[in-house]
């Protein structure tokens, strides 16, 4: 990584991007090759790279590891529309889901790898879920009571 002035913008040399980006010099050269990735300026050896060809491919990374193909990345890249949707399943696709039962007729399906959730949060979402149950049904219990009582009376 070349900075001479610490002011200037960075340049980098490919072998630097790469580091940086945590992906393959083949794949990088693949990426500008094919479009994705600006050219550098220079030819050769002497290409210098900038901050915005660090983050182009920072995000081809981020789409292409959740499951977003080049072509949609692409896209992307050009300015599409995001969100990115999620992936459709496949037949013969399998996943883990949790079935939360809080109550009689409130159940709730939790599938950890889609949503991104370690099982320490998946935890710390369900006790969430079940402490604010218990103080809404604890609300509208104490609520239902005084009426009881006055309709007893």
């Amino acid at each position: 990584m070349k900075i001479t002035d610490p002011l200037a913008t960075p340049s980098y040399s490919l072998a630097d991007l790469c580091v940086l980006a945590d992906l393959p010099l083949r794949t990088a050269r693949y990426y500008v090759q094919i479009g994705l990735v600006d050219r550098p300026q220079g030819e050769t050896r002497a290409a210098r790279y900038g901050p915005q060809h660090l983050e182009q491919l920072l995000l081809i990374k981020k789409w292409t590891t959740a499951g977003v193909s080049l072509e949609r990345v692409s896209e992307l890249l050009r300015g599409g529309e995001e969100p990115i949707p999620p992936r459709p399943r496949a037949a013969g696709s399998i996943e883990v889901c949790s079935h939360l039962t809080v109550a009689d007729g409130i159940e709730l399906v939790i599938e950890p790898g889609r949503a991104g959730l370690s099982p320490e949060q998946v935890r710390s979402f369900v006790k969430g879920v079940m402490a604010m149950f218990s103080q809404v049904s604890g609300a509208q219990s104490a609520q239902a009571a005084p009426k009881s009582k006055t309709s007893a009376d």
